[in-house]
């Protein structure tokens, strides 16, 4: 019989290390957890059917409109105009991006760094916008 090869050890005490403590139970669990063997496939997964916009191509009309809507910004700066402002942010991990209304008091517009600065020290790229609209009226 198989058993019987055992015979002399079943009835033996348990073997406790004097050197060694024994491993807490949350650690010895551990050892059979699922195992993840693409490890960050999940993520690309998640990253892969998140979506994007593409960026409009402004027409004639528009770019007429914003570049007057720009001059009228910059002709009233000292009294720092309320804007809402929609521009595209591009997207850091892949092609495309999305489109963002932000809204607030107009610090400065400067033509060199090409950037719109807000009093709250938010600043948008003047390549990156495609729609400005005056909240208060000019007096």
């Amino acid at each position: 019989m198989k058993d019987d090869n055992y015979d002399d050890l079943i009835h033996l005490p348990h073997p406790v290390s004097k050197t060694h403590p024994p491993m807490p139970t949350i650690d010895r669990a551990a050892q059979f957890s699922p195992f993840a063997a693409l490890s960050g496939y999940e993520e690309a997964i998640q990253e892969t059917a998140r979506l994007t916009e593409e960026r409009m191509e402004l027409g004639e009309y528009e770019l007429s409109v914003l570049d007057e809507n720009l001059r009228r910004l910059q002709d009233g700066i000292f009294d720092h105009p309320k804007v809402q402002i929609t521009y595209f942010l591009p997207d850091d991990k892949k092609e495309g991006g999305k489109y963002l209304t932000v809204s607030g008091r107009v610090r400065r517009v400067d033509e060199y760094e090409k950037m719109v600065y807000f009093l709250d020290e938010r600043k948008i790229p003047l390549q990156d916008i495609c729609e400005i609209y005056f909240l208060e009226e000019e007096i």
